[in-house]
């Protein structure tokens, strides 16, 4: 799952994307409001972690102006605005939950994973190709019986070639969407971390899951 955490403490935003990163989500960072509007109106996010004091666009119009496009998209508000008028106005607009700074990770991700599990399409929530399963929510990916360890990148990856089952990726779309940067032709990132999670996933099983498309990228499950 993609979280987009919109905080301005560089401190703060460290922590959050290696924690978060640490429960195997796929974290993009936004420093302030109007970046954080863009990304969340540009990308697909499962979830938004949004300060309310952000520079450039006030954390509450943000929230205003996504839940004017973007209605379904769970937001967590984490703040040091403690007062309860602050509170109130932020849920008025929109806010899912609200989080009050300081705060002890361990909360945060409970009610990220609740968030997530509230969602209004959980058939989203897992996917399957053949005997291979993942739960987004709980980061599990098992294939048969075989519970398989992944890497914070190497799940991110997963999870983008399971939403597009039978369809060929390219590399440039999988640095966008795993790594969020622009495809560099010399870079074999990609290349690298396919032979990793092909390693992990076919281990102890003769059907091969993911697939070389020449010319374009790559591809999970048979072709549509």
């Amino acid at each position: 799952m993609r979280i987009l955490v919109a905080e301005d403490d560089r401190p703060v935003a460290s922590f959050l994307k290696k924690g978060l990163e640490a429960e195997h989500y796929a974290v993009d960072v936004a420093p302030d409001g109007q970046e954080a509007l863009y990304m969340a109106e540009e990308y697909d996010y499962d979830l938004l972690v949004l300060d309310l004091v952000l520079p450039r666009m006030d954390g509450l119009q943000v929230l205003r102006q996504i839940r004017t496009k973007k209605q379904p998209l769970p937001v967590l508000v984490l703040t040091g605005r403690s007062r309860v008028e602050d509170r109130v106005k932020g849920l008025d607009l929109g806010a899912d939950d609200y989080l009050i700074k300081p705060f002890a990770f361990r909360e945060l991700s409970a009610r990220v994973r609740a968030l997530l599990r509230r969602g209004n399409q959980p058939p989203e929530l897992s996917h399957q190709v053949e005997d291979l399963e993942m739960n987004r929510v709980d980061r599990t990916v098992r294939r048969g019986e075989r519970k398989i360890d992944l890497t914070p990148k190497e799940f991110a990856l997963l999870e983008y070639l399971m939403r597009n089952v039978g369809r060929a990726v390219s590399r440039a779309m999988i640095i966008e969407h795993v790594w969020n940067f622009s495809f560099d032709t010399m870079t074999n990132v990609v290349d690298v971390y396919i032979n990793y999670l092909r390693k992990k996933v076919n281990e102890g099983s003769e059907r091969r899951l993911i697939h070389t498309v020449r010319g374009v990228g790559y591809r999970i499950g048979d072709p549509k």
